[in-house]
């Protein structure tokens, strides 16, 4: 009897033992399933973290993108706009180049004889070198050689102050700053025509391209202004209508 209670006592023992290994077994795969589950959300946290921080830097280049796009298409037509005006600004002067090279120059009128004493007035210019001198000038800048042109010109001008083609040629000084992208110097040139010589044929054109380099240097109302003191003041001159066309464009 004593035996079968020794057997019986053991018997429990053993099971309590083994219940409380499977309890132990249970408790350890839980744990296991729940650090797994929170290793995997952690990790799908990181990835949707991830794709939102794509997602918007997708976004920001897109407008970025958009943005220098816009600014592309803007400076093109600028661009545009630059090149169609000096399109039309070196048109207009090769028609007056063409006009210059198919007219005759005349040479400075020659002093006249003093009836008091026979002679002529005492005179250092030399009408066939001043002839030959803006000759050379011109050439230059057909030549497209600007620099050496606004040299030439500007020494016509200081020899030759009161030349009848000193009008032309601060004319032609002011284009050859204006063809080396200089619009500082080639107002100031033409000013100079719309100034001291108002009454020259050359005026009309000076305004023109005073109104060109205005445009150029983001003077739009400038630029209106010359445009339409070219008509108030000389309506018949062939300058007169291209500022019309112009300002129609506006």
């Amino acid at each position: 009897m004593r035996l079968l209670r020794i057997a019986a006592f053991l018997m429990a023992g053993l099971a309590a033992t083994a219940a409380r290994a499977g309890m132990f077994d249970d408790d350890e795969a839980r744990r296991q399933i729940a650090d797994h589950r929170i290793k995997t959300e952690a990790r799908f946290d990181q990835q949707a973290k991830a794709q939102l921080d794509l997602a918007s830097q997708i976004q920001r280049q897109s407008e970025e993108i958009a943005r220098l796009r816009g600014q592309i298409e803007t400076l093109n037509y600028e661009l545009e706009t630059a090149k169609k005006r000096q399109q039309d600004f070196y048109l207009d002067l090769d028609t007056r180049l063409r006009k210059v090279e198919s007219g005759a120059i005349s040479p400075a009128p020659t002093a006249a004889v003093n009836p008091e004493n026979g002679q002529k007035p005492a005179s250092t210019v030399d009408p066939a070198r001043e002839s030959q001198d803006y000759e050379a000038a011109l050439n230059q800048f057909k030549a497209a050689k600007y620099k050496e042109a606004a040299v030439a010109f500007g020494a016509f001008v200081q020899k030759y102050p009161d030349s009848q083609l000193a009008p032309n040629a601060q004319y032609w000084l002011g284009n050859a700053w204006y063809a080396q992208r200089d619009c500082k110097k080639a107002i100031e040139a033409q000013t100079i025509v719309t100034t001291k010589y108002v009454d020259s044929p050359k005026a009309a054109d000076a305004w023109l391209a005073i109104a060109t380099c205005q445009q150029e240097m983001n003077n739009p109302l400038g630029a209106k202004r010359s445009l339409e003191t070219i008509i108030a003041k000389y309506p018949t001159a062939p300058a007169a209508e291209t500022a019309q066309q112009r300002l129609k464009k506006k």
